[in-house]
């Protein structure tokens, strides 16, 4: 079973490797079909490399990489939408695309930068990607834990190593996980 709903993923959720890395893998398995402005990956690029301190080069790769495996995910025309939004002009080409692209979440660290308010009118909700993996795991969670333990192996780490990196992220989904593991 495939899951067909849209899910805009803003910047700051493709930041931290690990938290990355999980949800596009959730993403690769369909449990959501994941979207993305040009502009969400412009500014990633960016913040790899002017917060996280990544090389230019490395940052490059990354963006490349994630624009390669997911090139029906970049959400285009969404411009015309961006003058009817009321968010600070960082954030509205995200709400512009989620709405372009039919998805009623944007999956965000920054809740605030996303209030009801402003969002709500397009039937668009901002979800913190705690909440919404807890979600993909009611779903489906022989694939979320699949999907872990593949990654754990993949990176070289533990399934109880890649869980204290994601706990710093998102800790209820992590506790989720270690309760139906026994960890």
């Amino acid at each position: 079973m495939n899951a067909d709903f849209p899910v805009l993923l803003d910047t700051c959720v493709l930041v931290p490797p690990a938290l990355c890395d999980t949800i596009l893998r959730f993403a690769e398995r369909r449990l959501f079909l994941p979207r993305f402005s040009s502009q969400t990956l412009a500014d990633l690029e960016d913040e790899l490399t002017q917060k996280v301190g990544l090389t230019p080069e490395r940052a490059k790769r990354r963006v490349y990489l994630i624009r390669e495996h997911f090139q029906d995910a970049i959400v285009g025309g969404s411009e015309a939408l961006i003058p009817a939004i009321t968010l600070a002009d960082q954030n509205r080409h995200a709400l512009a695309a989620a709405v372009r692209a039919g998805a009623e979440v944007i999956v965000t660290l920054n809740l605030r930068d996303f209030p009801t308010s402003a969002v709500q009118p397009f039937r668009v909700e901002a979800r913190h990607p705690d909440r919404f993996l807890i979600e993909l795991f009611d779903l489906r969670p022989e694939v979320i834990i699949h999907s872990l333990h593949e990654q754990a192996e993949e990176s070289n780490r533990s399934l109880e190593d890649l869980l204290q990196i994601l706990v710093r992220v998102v800790p209820d989904f992590v506790i989720l996980v270690t309760g139906n593991l026994d960890i």
